[in-house]
């Protein structure tokens, strides 16, 4: 468990654990029929391998370029060629949707004293045009792009933006995110993690690193004691 008493900060990823992007599909089924859950799986998919292969487009950490690639691969591997449609695909990771309990959770933190911070590997374009579609701004403090420092999560430098940031240690920091991966990188980093596992992925196994875990953003509060 997290010793709560000790938090300060509470960062969030953002993919996968405030925008929901298991959503995109239902937004393009009418263009892609019965392959838009795979196509988006697929999509999602190499966009994370891309982003994992040594000094692939690490020099800018530039994941807008890394989705971009990743795309160009989906639409080939599942028969699309279609200009219009792959410029809207790309749109579509600059107003995902937000989790229902996102804005809450993150309110009710600000509301109980805790800083709040997203830190993703999305450019700084792509996680401001997310928050301001979401209207997350009044309830975050910072939203910090892997970009800045160069390289992509789960590398120790982009964790280390946080402590830079708000001048806090790391096990003062809270880290929550959905995807295992990342959970690692956190825990690596000295932050106290809280894997959220909304689709109850093996309860018993959680990912190496986790501390916490919780089913929904909701429960965050509860056991930091907000």
């Amino acid at each position: 468990m997290i010793a709560a008493g000790s938090v300060k900060v509470c960062v969030f990823d953002a993919y996968g654990t405030v925008f929901d992007v298991s959503t995109m599909a239902e937004l393009f089924r009418a263009d892609l029929g019965d392959k838009a859950d795979a196509l988006f799986k697929h999509w999602r998919r190499r966009q994370l391998e891309i982003s994992w292969l040594p000094g692939r487009h690490q020099a800018a950490a530039d994941f807008w370029r890394v989705t971009d690639e990743a795309l160009d691969e989906t639409m080939t591997a599942f028969g699309f060629d279609d200009r219009g449609l792959r410029a809207r695909l790309m749109e579509s990771w600059l107003c995902p949707r937000l989790y229902a309990d996102a804005k809450p959770t993150l309110l009710r933190l600000r509301q109980a004293g805790f800083a709040n911070a997203i830190l993703s590997n999305g450019t700084q374009a792509m996680l401001a045009a997310g928050a301001a579609a979401g209207e997350l701004e009044p309830v975050l403090d910072v939203v910090l792009s892997a970009a800045a420092a160069g390289v992509f999560k789960p590398n120790p430098a982009v964790y280390k933006m946080v402590m830079d940031h708000f001048g806090v240690a790391p096990q003062e920091v809270c880290f929550i995110s959905g995807n295992t991966w990342d959970i690692n990188g956190g825990a690596l980093a000295g932050f106290q993690t809280v894997w959220i596992n909304r689709d109850g992925i093996r309860p018993d196994s959680p990912p190496r690193g986790t501390q916490s875990t919780v089913a929904t953003l909701t429960d965050l509060p509860t056991l930091l004691g907000a």
